[in-house]
Formats: C-alpha cells, sequence, structure tokens
C-alpha cells in the first residue's frame, strides 16, 4: 500500500504541491489511428512514435491533472552511476532554448497552477493539475522539455551541490533514512533495488554532465513515456493536441532492459549502524515477489493487517502497550520487480533494540501459526477499498492510478485490483507468512544510537 516508505522509496522535488506516486513496463496499445475508448471512460491510443496516452474524461470541477511518466528510475542506474536519475529530475526544471530556468513552474504558477515531480525505484513522473482551459500550455511545456532540456555543465554542477545537501538531509542526517539505505543495499546484491534513489555520495560528486546527458538521450524518449491526463476536457480534443505536439518527437532506440534477478537468500543478514540518534531504530526486510504473483493481494492485505492504522496488531501489540514509540509495516504493491516487506519499529526509552526485534518477530510468528480473525480481514479489506475509491475524488489521484496499472501492464488491471483483494482469505494470509517470513530469508537493520 505504500503508506510509509521506509527507505525513501520515492524522492521529489517540491515545486509547487506534494502528490503520491510510482513504476515502469513497456505496453502496447492500439495504433495511433485508432484509440481506444474502454468502457470506464478511458480513451487509449499509442503515437506512432511509441507515446502512450492515456485520457479520461472527468467534468466534475473544471480542473484537470496532466502527467508524464517516464518508464525510468533508480533500478535503471549502472554501479558507479548511483544517483543520476533523481539529478535529471532536478534538471529538468532548469530549461530549455524555449523556456529558459523556472520558467516552466513560473509559467505554471502565473496560470493558477502547481507541479512536481518524483523519482522512485521504477519510474520518474512529472505532473501538473492546473484549470483545464489551461491544460494547452501544459502540453506545449512537457513536449518542450522531453526532447530539448539545457543540461548545462555550470546548472548541472549547481544542482548537483542541492541534490547533495538533500542527501545529507534525508539520509546521512537522518536515522531512520541510514539505517533503511543500510538494509536494502544489505538485501539486495545483485538487483539495482539495493542502490539508494538519491545515490551514493561518492557517485553524487562524480557524476559529469555528458554521463547525464547520455541518460537523457537515452531514456526521455517518447517510446519510454507515458501521458495521462483526467479532467474537464474533451478527450478527442485533447488528444490531437497531444498528439501535434508530442507526435513530432522523434523515437529512438529502446532503452537497454534490466535484467538483473536477486538469487534467493540463503540465510539471515544483519547490519548495525551506530550514528546519533535520541532512540534505537529496528528495521525487518524480507524478499517477497511483486504484483505478477497471485500471493501479491494476500500481501497487501496482511500489510494493512499489521500497520493499518490505529486497530492494526503493530499498533494494538506495540505501541498501545508502550514498547514502542511507533511501529509500522509496508509492501510494495506496485514495485516493478520482486521487492522488500517492511517491517519496522522505534522503542519506548528504556526498551532496548533487542527486545523491540524480539516482539516484531513474535508478531511474524504468530502469524505463521495463528489465522487472523474474521474481524481483522474485513477491517483490513474494506479499508484498502476505501482508500482505493476514495482515490476516484481527486483528478490526480485518478490520473496516477491509471498511470500505475497501466506501466505495470496495462489500465485494464485497475478493474481487477479490488476482486484480488476481495478474494483473500485468511487462510492466504498463513501461507503467505509461512511462505515468506521464514527466518532464513530476513534482513535485520539495527540502528544503536551515539550521542
Amino acid at each position: 500500500m505504500n503508506r510509509l516508505l521506509p527507505l525513501a522509496l520515492v524522492v521529489l522535488v517540491l515545486v509547487g504541491a506534494a502528490a503520491p506516486g510510482a513504476p515502469t513496463a513497456q505496453t502496447s496499445g492500439p495504433p495511433a489511428s485508432a484509440p481506444a475508448r474502454s468502457t470506464d471512460g478511458v480513451v487509449a491510443a499509442t503515437l506512432d512514435n511509441g507515446l502512450r496516452v492515456l485520457l479520461l474524461e472527468d467534468h466534475r470541477s473544471p480542473v484537470a491533472s496532466f502527467q508524464v511518466w517516464y518508464r525510468v528510475g533508480s533500478r535503471n542506474e549502472r554501479r558507479g552511476a548511483t544517483g543520476i536519475a533523481h539529478l535529471l529530475e532536478h534538471m529538468m526544471f532548469r530549461g530549455t532554448p524555449r523556456y529558459g530556468p523556472r520558467m516552466f513552474a513560473r509559467l505554471v504558477e502565473e496560470n493558477g497552477g502547481r507541479d512536481n515531480a518524483f523519482t522512485s525505484q521504477d519510474v520518474t513522473s512529472y505532473f501538473t493539475n492546473i484549470a483545464a482551459d489551461r491544460l494547452d500550455l501544459v502540453i506545449e511545456l512537457e513536449a518542450d522539455r522531453m526532447m530539448n532540456a539545457l543540461l548545462d555543465p555550470k546548472v548541472i554542477d549547481a544542482e548537483r551541490e542541492v541534490v547533495i545537501e538533500e542527501r545529507r538531509t534525508r539520509t546521512e542526517d537522518d536515522p531512520g533514512g541510514a539505517l533503511g539505505e543500510e538494509v536494502s543495499a544489505l538485501a539486495f546484491r545483485a538487483h539495482p533495488y539495493g542502490q539508494p534513489i538519491i545515490g551514493w555520495m561518492v557517485d553524487l560528486t562524480r557524476i559529469t554532465a555528458e554521463e547525464i546527458r547520455e541518460f537523457y538521450r537515452t531514456y526521455y524518449v517518447p517510446n519510454n513515456a507515458l501521458v495521462v491526463a483526467v479532467g474537464d476536457f474533451d478527450a478527442a480534443a485533447t488528444l490531437a493536441k497531444i498528439r501535434a505536439a508530442f507526435g513530432r518527437l522523434p523515437r529512438r532506440p529502446a532503452p537497454p532492459a534490466v535484467t538483473a534477478v536477486e538469487p534467493l537468500q540463503n540465510g539471515e543478514r544483519r547490519v548495525v549502524v551506530t550514528r546519533p540518534a535520541q532512540l534505537p531504530i529496528v528495521y525487518i526486510g524480507y524478499p517477497v515477489p511483486n504484483q505478477e504473483s497471485a500471493d501479491a493481494p494476500a500481501l497487501e492485505v496482511l500489510s494493512v493487517v499489521l500497520s493499518g492504522g490505529r486497530s492494526s496488531r503493530l499498533y494494538r501489540n506495540l505501541v498501545e502497550k508502550q514498547l514502542a514509540l511507533e511501529a509500522g509495516g509496508d509492501y510494495s504493491y506496485f514495485s516493478l520487480d520482486p521487492n522488500l516487506f517492511w517491517f519496522w519499529a522505534t522503542p519506548l526509552p528504556g526498551q532496548t533494540p533487542e527486545a523491540m526485534e524480539a516482539a516484531l518477530l513474535a508478531e511474524m510468528e504468530r502469524l505463521r501459526n495463528e489465522p487472523v480473525t474474521d474481524e481483522e480481514l474485513a477491517r483490513a479489506r474494506n479499508q484498502i477499498e476505501a482508500s482505493f475509491v476514495f482515490q476516484e475524488d481527486s483528478v490526480h489521484r485518478r490520473a496516477s492510478l491509471l498511470a500505475r496499472f497501466e506501466l505495470l501492464g496495462g489500465y485494464a488491471l485497475k478493474d481487477a485490483y479490488l476482486d484480488r483483494i476481495r478474494a483473500v482469505t485468511a487462510a492466504d494470509l498463513t501461507q503467505v507468512a509461512r511462505t515468506y517470513f521464514p527466518a532464513e530469508r530476513k534482513n535485520v537493520g539495527v540502528l544503536i544510537p551515539r550521542r
């Protein structure tokens, strides 16, 4: 559910309003000459240059959300050049020959809109929420920077310092961020999910302007991008405008595929980090499959049983019983590749990290040996469904959901999501707990405060 991401699995550039996000995987669609309208009103088309477009009319209010998702994130970076995807995200706001530095955000703001961007392990996304009658401006701005970002070396060096400071603040000076980074690097030995999205400091200081330009030329191409818009517009007319603005951009060679597969973990892995902090922290991560697995819906429900609010097991058994200041868990349903199922807790003063780890593992053992109650199962399924349905109230979130499912294999997967969740049984939860949470598969990180 991605309620809380302990590893900073999404890195935001704050140029306007913050908003949710995330994933990747090339999808096919109808030919450019034949846009298709689904039963739920989505107009889908693939332009001749490979750009995938999804449009959904929503006339409840005179606003629109326009989003461009690139199928590239930290998983596409090579060792020794981590952080490029996120640094390039920053540079996309630094101008083109037609629109100078910072003009994108300035023009959007002058027209009453708000824009933002994020980089994740799997995707980089740019989005603008604006009055629907100003959508033409956003279409032109996004089409321009897809191909014409300046990427001036001096500006890159200036933005590099911004990102380095961001890394210091969010990771090196943040105990939880630092510990999460260490556990992720511990858990992934072959797959690039072990690399931090923001990049290792040694790479950030070394990356060259030419490497960033080459990354941009490789991945910021129409046949590696998805445009999604939801709002108060005519879909056919908007598609024609998108075709006129983006259709002139040339198709480029398909970016290289990520072929790394994480080997099976055959033993417990553990890291202890000592740094200035007020309280200890304990993270435990288990390798789990992504949404392609038949077990994904059960893992999604299980994450809510464990950490979905004040009625969840971790809150009731750790926080309410005054063992932990906070505790949680997370399953990344929208992860493109198999990822980690996370548990974490911060002990209250007087509680030891050893006791906190034991308490977390006791919850895992309980899941393996005792079925969840009918009440817990119903509550978790209802929470997921309510959260999913409430997202339909926002044009931004409606667009993001369409993009997420499209990047996983097709936006129509969205229609099957709730049915998969509703079909989960208590026996399914016991089965996935026994399958994916054995002792020999855990990755443990413990932060010990240093005063």
